[in-house]
């Protein structure tokens, strides 16, 4: 059974950003900015090419401008980006 997209999301995010930890341990409403993972923009770069490999996806310009702390809030708001660029479920 394939992976659902938040477990896809967390594996990326300790897979690019090389983070000791195991995936299971990041919450799906955990911050990643901030007082949660306490990533930084550069992070956020990293996330969006394991996003672009992982579901063939990237975020225009308008995304990017307008709504990136939408997006890259959290690993729910990660993933339902994802299945709002793909239609998976």
């Amino acid at each position: 059974m394939a992976d659902s997209i938040e477990t896809s999301i967390k594996k990326i995010i300790v897979k690019y950003l090389d983070l000791k930890i195991k995936p299971e341990k990041i919450k799906d409403n955990d911050a990643l900015f901030g007082k949660g993972l306490a990533l930084d923009s550069i992070d956020s770069l990293a996330i969006m090419v394991g996003l672009d490999q992982e579901f063939c996806i990237t975020l225009n310009d308008k995304e990017l401008s307008e709504e990136p702390e939408k997006i890259f809030r959290s690993v729910k708001t990660l993933a339902d980006f994802v299945r709002k660029k793909t239609g998976k479920k």
